[in-house]
């Protein structure tokens, strides 16, 4: 096989520099600085981080830590850093997704039969505390709790269609909607490398109940189970068939309508490849993908993947599951760190009402 190179290596001989070496069992960084393109950010700014290492032996589990800023041609800002880290020999496992949104955004109503042309925009801030502390239970398996903070501020439709009442309205508008509430998560997390798995699973289970004495605006709880698999299709790794599904359920109570599942809402925004964030919203979500992911160049410089998902969403409690709604598309991997194996992602998605657009990442969708 030849010789692994990343960004890194092609700076080194572009600008004519010493390869600096570096140890298997080191500090992995990779910064990443860019100018893309989304269909909800349009033209944005970004720069993001993706730290990973071990804190006790190299035998041990990674930590990963992803942190970005964004600012967009719509004036959105995000800030967000999101944590699993491993510690005391991998006895504990903290996990912390902590964000600052100003985010103009679309919305397209409730339930999976809504049309792209009754989008319009809605204007919000937001401030997302999210953070859990998991123990060793078995192998691989850790259960804990944690305290999930959601705070919505300065909500207002921007342009909503003149004469017609919109479901937010319907839902219930407010100018602020928050979410405060303990948590209870089960993980079970073999996986080789959470940056870029080639073999593994991961399952994750998360009770999550919103309550009004804790400062909440309703009394309300949802479920998240979020499983995924990994395949070796060649033995060296260069072929890769990974798994997902994802289930966001309603389960006690009223959710405020900006915390119902949604298209690209989940704590990675990547669900939904094909479709604009948002794009789809209802008190219950389940989402299937598939995506194969193979190595083009000898060097493992250049990757590629193809994608296929399906998402269905409910309007509300009493009906069932709206039509099934499919995405696919393709993407180049390019290798930022070739000791993390980390990639930037820089995929093209299809569906449905001739809905399409670019979707880029530091490290694999799932």
């Amino acid at each position: 096989m030849s010789k692994q190179k990343d960004l890194r290596d092609l700076a080194d001989k572009v600008f004519n520099r010493k390869a600096r070496p570096t140890a298997e069992g080191q500090f992995h960084n990779a910064p990443f600085p860019a100018v893309g393109y989304t269909l909800v950010t349009g033209l944005a700014a970004v720069f993001s981080d993706r730290m990973d290492f071990h804190t006790g032996d190299t035998a041990g589990k990674i930590t990963d830590i992803l942190s970005s800023v964004t600012y967009s041609q719509f004036n959105q800002i995000i800030a967000q850093s999101y944590a699993d880290i491993w510690a005391d020999h991998d006895k504990y496992n903290i996990i912390a997704d902590w964000r600052y949104m100003k985010y103009p955004s679309t919305t397209f109503g409730l339930g999976g039969h809504t049309q792209y042309s009754e989008g319009y925009t809605i204007d919000f801030s937001y401030i997302k505390l999210h953070t859990t502390v998991m123990r060793y239970i078995l192998p691989n398996l850790y259960a804990g709790l944690g305290y999930y903070y959601d705070y919505f501020y300065k909500i207002q439709e921007v342009n909503p269609p003149p004469g017609v009442v919109t479901s937010f309205e319907k839902y219930g508008l407010s100018p602020t909607e928050t979410g405060s509430g303990p948590v209870a998560r089960v993980i079970y997390d073999s996986r080789d490398n959470p940056a870029n798995a080639l073999k593994g699973w991961y399952a994750s289970a998360t009770y999550h109940p919103s309550y009004i004495s804790l400062g909440s605006q309703t009394n309300w709880a949802t479920l998240q189970i979020d499983v995924r698999k990994y395949i070796k299709l060649r033995e060296d790794g260069r072929n890769v068939l990974a798994l997902w599904n994802f289930d966001w359920l309603s389960v006690g109570g009223k959710t405020p309508y900006l915390l119902l599942p949604s298209t690209g809402w989940d704590d990675q925004f990547n669900t939904g490849r094909g479709y604009i964030q948002g794009r789809y919203r209802g008190t219950d979500m389940t989402y299937l993908e598939a995506e194969d992911r193979f190595t083009i160049s000898r060097n493992g410089l250049i990757g590629g993947v193809v994608f296929f998902n399906v998402e269905t969403f409910k309007r509300d409690l009493a009906t069932q599951f709206s039509d099934y709604i499919p995405g696919w598309g393709g993407g180049i991997r390019i290798k930022l760190n070739k000791h993390s194996n980390t990639n930037i992602c820089v995929d093209y998605g299809f569906g449905l009402q001739g809905s399409q657009g670019i979707a880029v990442n530091v490290g694999e969708v799932f």
